[in-house]
């Protein structure tokens, strides 16, 4: 193997273990709980004999706030749950993304497939969700984690709409197997439990909110040097300060699942650069790596780094069209 090949190596696997790191914060900690009160009360109520209709929860964020990475440490967590897994019956979690498209019947087939039952003919979208609602009882499922829920809502006319309303609230009042669910989302994933007040109240809400300097500066700080200490590198001296914390969040859109994703990248960048700490220009070198912009649009160096657009790919600074029937106009108004 050659030294270019070891390196690569080398810096893969201590990216990987980076990137395989959780922060936790406080919307994780209000998941965590509220996940456990709802497992362990359902356990109970089958060791007892008892069944009541499922509660759920709903995990909403922009995209790149975390929340699939939050739904997976969650489930991670608990040694003892039974998961999805094959040559097993017992499946107390079932966690699969909402598929494209998005229709009622094309989700509940995708569930059956991805739980071992696929259907081999044409059927409608209720038999396809009676169907579904028998397996579970079969595995023993307790939740039903959907990813990307909000598209069970967008783009539907409203007897689609109601459709999903009516499907999700049979299925966690099934009275012979009610089933809790827990859906992850975008924002527009809340219209979709305001249209009903019986299915609402079923769910408690957490919000993975933007993060801002005021909110997370601090938090920041600790968590940099987390990811520092785990890859053995120190911060250059006279990197770390208010301003560079600002530029930071920034670049990150405010979204903490994100600015994770950028102080990894920059530790790529000083490992495959062979630098011996971790300073300014690694954060430069990461973002244009991952947006492609040019320097002057980069939070890391811009001056007016607030009007930069973090999610653009690809960015150029716009110049003013010439003005071909007026080719002295601009002149004229610079004059002025």
């Amino acid at each position: 193997m050659t030294l270019k090949k070891q390196k690569a190596l080398a810096t893969g696997q201590i990216i990987s273990d980076l990137c395989a790191k959780f922060v936790p914060h406080t919307p994780f900690s209000d998941l965590q709980d509220q996940f456990d009160l709802l497992l362990y009360r359902r356990r109970a109520e089958l060791a007892a004999g008892r069944s009541s209709k499922a509660r759920g929860i709903v995990l909403i964020g922009n995209s790149g706030s975390g929340k699939s990475t939050a739904m997976t440490h969650l489930f991670n967590r608990h040694g003892d749950l039974e998961r999805l897994e094959p040559n097993k019956t017992k499946a107390e979690v079932i966690s699969l993304a909402v598929p494209s498209p998005a229709t009622l019947k094309h989700v509940g087939m995708s569930c059956l497939n991805a739980i071992g039952y696929p259907i081999r003919r044409d059927r409608t979208s209720g038999i396809i969700w009676e169907l579904l609602q028998n397996h579970l009882r079969e595995r023993e499922t307790l939740f039903l984690h959907l990813d990307e829920a909000q598209d069970l809502h967008i783009n539907r006319n409203e007897r689609e709409v109601q459709s999903v309303v009516n499907t999700l609230k049979s299925l966690m009042q099934n009275p012979s197997w009610p089933t809790g669910l827990i859906l992850s989302g975008m924002p527009a994933l809340k219209d979709l439990l305001h249209l009903d007040p019986q299915l609402s109240r079923r769910f408690v809400p957490i919000h993975l909110a933007p993060i801002s300097f005021t909110t997370h500066g601090n938090m920041l700080m600790e968590i940099i040097a987390n990811y520092l200490d785990a890859a053995k590198l120190p911060m250059a001296d006279g990197t770390y300060n208010s301003e560079f914390t600002k530029r930071l969040i920034h670049a990150g859109a405010g979204e903490l699942g994100l600015v994770i994703e950028i102080i990894i990248a920059a530790i790529e960048e000083a490992l495959l650069a062979d630098d011996t700490s971790v300073g300014l220009d690694n954060f430069i070198a990461a973002f244009r790596r991952r947006s492609g912009c040019v320097d002057d649009l980069n939070p890391f160096i811009s001056e007016d780094f607030r009007a930069v657009d973090a999610r653009k790919l690809l960015a150029e600074v716009e110049e003013e069209e010439p003005d071909v029937l007026m080719p002295n106009a601009r002149k004229r108004r610079r004059a002025a």
